[in-house]
């Protein structure tokens, strides 16, 4: 079983292991975030931690039993009613849909606890899996972008509109 948590200062170890378990592979489609960011861990943690307390960002950690990380899903720049959403999965979760519900859920939380009317997100064209779970969390294309130095997307979706596959818990 999996459960979706709210970023709090004792997932660090946790976070931190996702990070370092699954670097290769998030830099095979994003860019790596280089050692400093693992050194400075620490510090950067409480960082997010702060910007979440101000309300500028919402950070989640997709757990399983065990309480390893499997996948973060966070809200960040939130002004005026709209974030922009961003996620990233462990290759071990990748293909079991992990991402769409955690998405899905995170959308829920984005309308019914933090007020949010709508989200806003980027993936690469040739990120076919990135895309595909904006698609069934209920993102529509809005436009191409370059990213990254690669052709991109842009996509949106409006809280206010029911999707019609979320899970209401």
């Amino acid at each position: 079983m999996t459960v979706l948590q709210r970023l709090r200062p004792d997932h660090a170890p946790a976070l931190l292991a996702f990070e370092r378990e699954n670097r290769a592979y998030f830099a095979a489609s994003v860019p790596d975030r280089g050692d400093d960011y693992f050194s400075g861990f620490a510090s950067r943690h409480a960082g997010l931690l702060a910007e979440q307390a101000a309300g500028t960002c919402h950070f989640h950690i997709l757990a399983d039993d065990d309480g390893a990380v499997l996948g973060r899903v966070n809200l960040v720049d939130v002004a005026e009613g709209s974030a922009e959403l961003g996620y990233r999965m462990a290759e071990r979760a990748s293909g079991r849909g992990l991402a769409t519900a955690a998405v899905r859920e995170v959308c829920r939380l984005a309308r019914s606890r933090y007020g949010l009317i709508t989200l806003t997100a980027r993936t690469t064209v040739d990120n076919a899996g990135s895309r595909a779970v904006l698609a069934r969390a209920g993102f529509a294309e809005a436009g191409t972008i370059t990213l990254m130095g690669k052709p991109g997307l842009r996509f949106g979706r409006d809280l206010t509109e029911p999707d019609d596959g979320a899970v209401e818990r």
